[in-house]
């Protein structure tokens, strides 16, 4: 659900404090691309701005672990965003808690798991779970802007990106900006995110590690026309979940879906929906609380799907151009659709 903010208040702080930015005096720039809009916007705002491509990062943080898109997720997701980075040179990492967000879920009185990472070397490194206090979950994250409670957001990719800045040698004696595509038109809470600040992984007053890392939220003050707007001009082929009808490139089966995403689901995707629904039934906890994900599809109308883009969607392997010569919006644009609060 869209917030109410005073945009033209948001682009005068967020005037103020990118003129504290000096975007180019930093060594690697860490994009988490999800492979939703903003965060390809985030790609395209660093080269419209001249930052050279060899210091430019792809970091897709993979929801569902080792196995892109076997419960949660988009199947095509990570296919999709290593096929944006190769158009455009840049080097791409994937990360994930190892099994993912199901693993996670499923958790009974155990520690969280490791998370594994690529390499600057080329090997795949595991890092944590070994620390910690043993807890059960046994339920969906819960929709709501507590991390805490809605637990996907850090498990799955906040603690992912900190213990892979944490760990990798190439980020220590050196300047990194991390970029990440919250928009404060998203939600209430997203509004009062800083564009520009510390990232939690930060140790430039380390008298060892010297790692100094911002974060900067380069779209946080974009309206969604100007998203939709710089994708036109690089003529970026969105991510099929908007051509689908999507608004939000989340999961495939996000917990904040609504009763129209949840009957497309069921109606195109019924492997993925009967899973959800079955653990659903076997916590005996619904993910929103009152209504189960059936009976919510059956309040909900299901978008109309073209078969070639669900079969691309369902698919580990993205096979057209990244670039769209003839662009259109895609049916999920500006449509009120759910999504973090």
């Amino acid at each position: 659900m869209n917030a109410v903010v005073d945009l033209g208040a948001l682009l005068t702080e967020a005037a103020r404090e990118e003129q504290t930015i000096d975007l180019h005096s930093y060594d690697h720039y860490y994009v988490a691309v999800s492979g939703g809009k903003d965060s390809l916007a985030l790609v395209l705002y660093l080269l419209d701005h001249g930052v050279p491509t060899e210091k430019i990062e792809i970091h897709h943080h993979s929801i569902d672990g080792e196995n892109e898109g076997s419960f949660m997720d988009w199947p095509v997701t990570n296919s999709y965003v290593e096929a944006f980075a190769r158009h455009f040179g840049l080097k791409f990492f994937k990360s994930y808690r190892m099994g993912g967000f199901e693993r996670e879920m499923l958790r009974e009185n155990s520690l969280t798991a490791p998370v594994a990472f690529d390499s600057e070397a080329g090997t795949v490194k595991v890092r944590g779970g070994k620390r910690g206090e043993l807890s059960t979950r046994r339920k969906y994250p819960q929709v709501t802007s507590d991390l805490q409670k809605r637990y996907c957001s850090p498990a799955l990719k906040i603690d992912v990106a900190k213990i892979m800045l944490c760990n990798e040698p190439r980020f220590r004696n050196s300047r990194t900006l991390v970029l990440t595509g919250e928009r404060a038109e998203e939600s209430a809470s997203r509004a009062t995110y800083r564009k520009f600040e510390r990232h939690r992984a930060d140790k430039r007053d380390s008298p060892k590690l010297r790692r100094h890392v911002d974060v900067l939220r380069a779209v946080h003050d974009w309206p969604e026309a100007m998203v939709w707007d710089i994708m036109r001009r690089y003529r970026i082929r969105p991510h099929p979940a908007y051509q689908l009808g999507w608004s939000r490139c989340s999961c495939r089966t996000c917990i904040f879906g609504d009763k129209d995403q949840w009957a497309t689901v069921r109606e195109y995707f019924p492997l993925a929906f009967n899973k959800v629904a079955g653990y659903e039934r076997e916590f005996g906890v619904t993910i929103h609380r009152k209504l189960t994900v059936n009976q919510q599809a059956d309040l909900g109308t299901p978008y109309d799907c073209d078969p070639e883009i669900v079969a691309l969607a369902n698919s580990t392997v993205y096979t057209p151009s990244i670039i769209w010569e003839d662009w259109q919006l895609p049916a999920g644009a500006f449509r009120n659709g759910c999504g973090p609060t």
